[in-house]
């Protein structure tokens, strides 16, 4: 697994953990943008792409590691080389018990403006936006919330709207996930009823919509990008 750090100097470097030598780390979860606005695993390993849209958000993610006491950090647009297909698969696989053992994983809602949120939260503006968050619409975001035990939500502007916990009664109105699979204990909920929190929900390609779930499902399997979207649900059916 590699993870970011922020040297002295202000600068994002790059360290490989192996098996159990794996220190506390945060890390994010987020809504891809173009991938040109993202910071790549190229960028910070040449030290480039301070003037895009993403290095605020990995920016943000170590300085809010910080702060928790923690050194390190992960991203996944970040961390991952994906012009690697062998690691982009041991990372598709990997990610659900990634984010599982995370100190702290922080939730970046790019949609959700501070303006929208009034002085003392106030609830009809709260909810609405809260509500309608693109966040709640993506596939990979579905283990990125149910995975990890700790989860903090953030606007915008990088302010602090709640935590899975405080806001579980809302999580669930949003996307029908009881409570006890937001707390992570999945072993009660039967094979249809995991894949009914997925039914609504995108991703950039198709296949993704099933490799998302392999976590949910607590199962490893190769990626085959091009096989399309019915022969990728068909694999991941057969191997539950």
């Amino acid at each position: 697994m590699r993870l970011l750090a922020v040297s002295g100097d202000g600068n994002l470097s790059l360290t490989t953990f192996l098996g159990s030598n794996i220190p506390s780390y945060a890390i994010l979860s987020h809504t891809w943008e173009e991938d040109s606005e993202e910071l790549l695993f190229q960028d910070v390993v040449n030290g480039t792409g301070r003037s895009k849209a993403g290095y605020k958000k990995v920016q943000f993610c170590g300085e809010q590691a910080k702060k928790d006491d923690l050194r390190y950090f992960w991203v996944d647009s970040s961390c991952i080389d994906r012009s690697n297909s062998t690691e982009l698969s041991e990372a598709i696989n990997s990610m659900f018990r990634w984010y599982r053992n995370a100190a702290k994983c922080y939730v970046y809602l790019s949609d959700v403006s501070r303006s929208a949120i009034i002085e003392q939260f106030e609830t009809p503006s709260w909810i609405s936006h809260f509500q309608t968050s693109r966040w709640f619409t993506r596939g990979w975001t579905l283990q990125e919330l149910i995975a990890p035990a700790l989860v903090d939500f953030y606007s915008l502007e990088w302010t602090h709207l709640g935590d899975k916990k405080s806001l579980e009664r809302e999580i669930h109105r949003i996307t029908g996930i009881p409570p006890q699979a937001l707390q992570g204990r999945l072993a009660q909920f039967d094979i249809s009823e995991r894949f009914s929190w997925a039914a609504n929900r995108e991703t950039t390609r198709e296949e993704d919509r099933a490799y998302s779930l392999f976590g949910i499902f607590d199962l490893c399997i190769p990626l085959l990008y091009g096989e399309g979207v019915e022969n990728a649900f068909h694999r991941l059916r057969e191997e539950i």
